[in-house]
């Protein structure tokens, strides 16, 4: 295996439907450094010999050098992180999909946290909690003003440990307290199903350690209920990412072995790496090619995949090698533009260091940094249009953003423009009642974009956006 196997498949999910998820690229320590700027580094010794005896009040030697890092290393772009031992155990939880917590998905609604759906088996479902429950309260503190990241931190916690949720279940007038201990939790990042006699869906909502099994899985279920499969609709959308390895295992189920999936560029020679179509590249050590057990039929299998502003970095690595292969056709709107590898180097025991170290590219040598992949069909998300797509934030609205590096990049003036019109339509979308202002849920009879990809997959007629146009790279000021 030799240098493939320090490859690793860490990631961090950010906020923002998951749009500033990230790749990795484990590598071997650095060699020779540059001198150090000993000008500078005094300065920085002064500025910390004045805070301590000068400050208001005495600050914290740890927490001093502990910023400072954090600062340096959050200035560079987005995605860079110092992870201190805290926020480093949160990090390795999101990569294996365990955590431990109540098992509810959430969102947030007028202030209030809702609960989307249990997880089935989980606490939460087991204590009865449901879809559209309102929680008002975690323990003695109100939810309301309280973000949904500092509401999530707030739910988890050490195993065995209790939590009180207030519950206010609104189609049955009442407000109660649920109390529920919490425990591992191992969340489900697949779902798939049979649309309709020979057409599937098979839906990623991020890639884990464990999304590869649990998709060969989902193929099986799908094909042993129609073995004669016409059709197959591959679901990114508002997929923020997550493992490399995991991407290229999911390109290579439908592409021939040893093609190309993915590159790596960057200053050490450990980030320029080829990526390709071949367990020695996604197979993790001592448990053999997850993909054997799947249909030969799945590589020739009619392919459809749905992208949105919300498929990030693996996302964007699975739809680039199958629109460069000719292996799918891409449909629905351009993708959020996380092109950037981020490194993992471990500090300590417990601390660490998330680093962008290369830019990746889709097989045909294209960076997808700051730009994103391009659908071959156009799709809105409502028959309606893409009312709110220009609120989402993308890759290259990030403060820092990281530019392609392929060629100049001009900014897109009309997008303040286009976010404008839509702040107006979601002003008054919000004055309707929820159950009729909410996008319908992906894979069900009213998800439009489902209903164009089996047109594409039927040979019927797509109803292609009027308004969708490929958006211009944008760059950050200099």
């Amino acid at each position: 295996m030799g240098q493939k196997l320090k490859i690793a498949g860490w990631v961090s999910v950010g906020a923002l439907a998951g749009a500033l998820t990230t790749v990795s690229l484990q590598t071997v320590a650095r060699g020779a450094m540059t001198p150090l700027p000993l000008e500078e580094i005094q300065q920085l010794s002064a500025v910390f010999g004045i805070v301590k005896t000068d400050y208001v009040e005495q600050v914290d030697d740890k927490k001093l050098i502990t910023d400072a890092i954090s600062g340096m290393v959050a200035s560079l772009d987005p995605h860079s992180q110092y992870f201190d031992k805290k926020s480093f155990k949160e990090f390795r939880e999101g990569t294996s999909g365990r955590f431990v917590g109540v098992g509810i998905e959430i969102t947030q609604e007028d202030g209030l946290i809702k609960i989307v759906s249990p997880i089935e088996g989980s606490p939460a479902d087991r204590a009865g909690l449901k879809t559209n429950d309102l929680i008002t309260k975690i323990d003695e503190t109100a939810v309301k003003g309280l973000s949904l990241n500092d509401a999530v931190k707030r739910m988890r916690g050490e195993p065995n440990t209790k939590v009180t949720l207030t519950i206010l279940r609104k189609d049955e007038s009442r407000s109660f307290p649920v109390t529920i201990t919490r425990e591992e939790i191992k969340t489900q990042s697949v779902k798939g199903k049979l649309i309709e006699p020979g057409y599937g869906w098979i839906r990623l909502s991020q890639f884990q350690e464990r999304t590869v099994d649990d998709f060969v899985r989902k193929v099986e279920e799908i094909y042993k209920q129609d073995p004669q499969l016409k059709g197959l609709v591959l679901d990114l959308r508002n997929d923020p990412g997550g493992l490399l390895d995991a991407a290229v295992a999911i390109s290579s189920a439908f592409l021939p072995q040893g093609v190309t999936v993915v590159s790596t560029n960057g200053q050490l020679q450990e980030s320029k790496a080829t990526f390709k179509a071949d367990p020695e590249f996604y197979a993790r050590r001592g448990q053999g090619d997850p993909l054997q057990r799947l249909p030969a039929a799945l590589k020739k299998v009619p392919l459809v995949v749905l992208v949105n502003e919300g498929s990030a970095s693996a996302s964007e690595i699975v739809a680039g090698a199958l629109q460069d292969h000719h292996r799918a056709t891409i449909m629905g709107s351009q993708t959020f533009g996380k092109g950037s590898v981020q490194t993992v180097r471990p500090l300590g025991p417990d601390t660490g260091l998330k680093l962008t170290t290369a830019r990746y590219y889709t097989p045909s040598g294209k960076s997808i940094q700051a730009k994103g992949i391009v659908p071959d069909v156009m799709v809105d998300e409502t028959a309606d249009g893409d009312m709110y797509a220009a609120l989402r934030m993308r890759e290259a609205d990030l403060e820092k953003h990281l530019s392609s590096g392929q060629g100049e990049e001009v900014k897109d003036e009309a997008r303040e423009k286009a976010r404008e019109e839509a702040r107006k339509r979601l002003e008054e979308e919000a004055k309707k009642p929820a159950s009729e202002r909410r996008l319908p849920e992906f894979g069900s009879d009213k998800d439009f974009q489902l209903r164009q990809a089996l047109n594409q997959l039927q040979g019927k007629s797509v109803k292609v956006s009027k308004t969708l146009t490929e958006r211009p790279a944008e760059t950050k000021e200099e």
